[in-house]
């Protein structure tokens, strides 16, 4: 007989999880930021101010690959205007949302020891939170919530999640079309589920109308610049770039022994929990397109891959736990082994991630000073040529050129495999002529022989005083 506390904690202990994962990921990593969430924290930020939905005020550019996660910014920014300590705490509720989607999983599909693993293994793993402050986690927790739903059969929930997940990053549209042809191949149901069709039709219908009217486009131009960037030379393919990063959390035993684990499990999904196969794909044809598409390697496109990973191992120590219990089924220590296998895995990636907060951006700090002195000292309208724009042009709240062309496409056309980003940058000064440009050091030689001639000094930032290792210049230039 199930006792009444029992009943009461089967209900409230998600919440609890969700608080506690929540709390604590948020704490630690208050303080996380990169560069490329700012770019569309601008896009909120502008929202807010009644400027459009744009970076450039006037200039409509779809440059966030994140349309839905900027809304939701503008929207709860009304509440909470620190946009970057929003996106970090929405980081750490998806961090949880996931590792709970997860688990609701693998209820659904009978195998509560993936279910355990995933609950405190994909909210202590130190990669997913190098990525706080941008999408990848909100998107990752609306991709589970998709397949947990449709694993439930809970239609018009999976296709609010899924059509919410293509608003997120348009390559939702992987993981939709792997559930659709699931669905017509092996769940061969009588009838046509319209109410979760239409449903999802009407939401990511609504979202391509607007873009299309006004941006010209729903797809992100910020995906042909990634091409233009993976076909320079000193540019980093996505899966050389996922090779560097397997290598680096191969130097740990910790990670050599997940990784063995995660080989078995995917052995045993193969042979005897094929349901699995499904969340396995997905990653899987992640990779491949990204492979295929031939994008620039960026650290946060890899946190798509985590939750198979997480998967992997978990059935990974399912697989051994019904070995063990094969073989040695009256052995007391067959139970007890393995919530302590997975607490000790869980230790050692927190570990980890707390190892990690000891490392941020370093240019955060500097390039967030370049920024606000920008604010301060120029006027409203005054264009601001830089090479990364994200955490300056948030700050700074001026016409921004960015010499990576995700602000202005024609600049990204200009980055092929016989030019440099120094190329793009003297190509953008030319066309555009922006009034201040900000540049690092001695990055630029070329670019800065030209501007001395047009140009002067207005403010140096020695990188020595925010622990960055390059100096940044902010030049004036006389109109053309």
């Amino acid at each position: 007989m199930v006792s009444l506390g029992e009943v009461k904690w089967r209900r409230w202990w998600p919440a609890f999880y969700i608080a506690l994962v929540t709390g604590a990921a948020y704490l630690a990593y208050a303080h996380w930021a990169y560069d490329d969430p700012f770019i569309t924290f601008r896009y909120a930020q502008n929202l807010l101010a009644g400027s459009g939905f744009v970076y450039n005020a006037g200039q409509h550019v779809l440059s966030t690959t994140t349309p839905l996660y900027a809304l939701l910014l503008a929207l709860l920014g009304k509440v909470w205007p620190n946009l970057p300590a929003l996106g970090n705490l929405l980081s750490a509720l998806s961090l949880a949302g996931g590792g709970l989607f997860l688990w609701q999983l693998a209820q659904a599909w009978q195998t509560r020891v993936v279910g355990w693993v995933a609950l405190v293994l994909y909210p202590t793993f130190p990669f997913l939170y190098t990525t706080f402050g941008g999408e990848m986690l909100f998107y990752n927790m609306l991709c589970l919530a998709t397949i947990a739903w449709y694993a439930r059969r809970r239609y018009a929930l999976a296709a609010l999640a899924g059509a919410l997940a293509l608003l997120a990053r348009a390559d939702a549209a992987l993981l939709l079309v792997l559930l659709a042809a699931h669905y017509l191949l092996w769940r061969r149901e009588r009838s046509v589920p319209w109410l979760p069709v239409s449903l999802f039709v009407a939401i990511s219908g609504t979202w391509v109308a607007f873009a299309w009217w006004y941006f010209g486009s729903p797809i992100p131009a910020t995906l042909a610049v990634k091409q233009h960037q993976g076909e320079l030379r000193a540019s980093q393919s996505f899966a050389q770039g996922f090779a560097a990063l397997a290598v680096s959390y191969g130097r740990f035993w910790t990670y050599r022994l997940e990784a063995v684990l995660a080989a078995s499990g995917v052995l045993f999904a193969l042979g005897w929990r094929r349901r699995w196969l499904l969340l396995l794909v997905w990653p899987a044809l992640f990779f491949f397109a990204y492979t295929a598409l031939g994008v620039s390697r960026y650290f946060w496109y890899y946190a798509p891959l985590v939750p198979g990973g997480v998967v992997a191992v978990g059935l990974g120590f399912e697989a051994a736990y019904a070995g063990f219990r094969r073989v040695r089924p009256q052995a007391s220590f067959s139970r007890a082994w393995l919530p302590l296998a997975i607490l000790g895995f869980a230790v050692m990636q927190g570990g980890g991630v707390w190892q990690l907060r000891q490392h941020p951006d370093r240019r955060v700090a500097i390039y967030r000073a370049v920024g606000t002195w920008l604010a301060e000292n120029t006027g409203a309208d005054a264009q601001v040529g830089v090479l990364e724009t994200g955490i300056i042009g948030y700050y700074a709240q001026r016409p921004m050129v960015d010499f990576a062309g995700l602000i202005y496409p024609e600049v990204a056309r200009q980055l092929t495999a016989q030019t440099t980003y120094e190329d793009a940058a003297i190509w953008a000064v030319n066309r555009y002529h922006p009034r201040y440009l900000v540049l690092h050091d001695g990055m630029f030689p070329r670019l800065e022989d030209m501007v001395v001639r047009h140009c002067a000094i207005e403010q140096r930032f020695a990188g020595a005083a925010y622990g960055y290792a390059s100096n940044l210049v902010i030049y004036r230039c006389r109109p053309p």
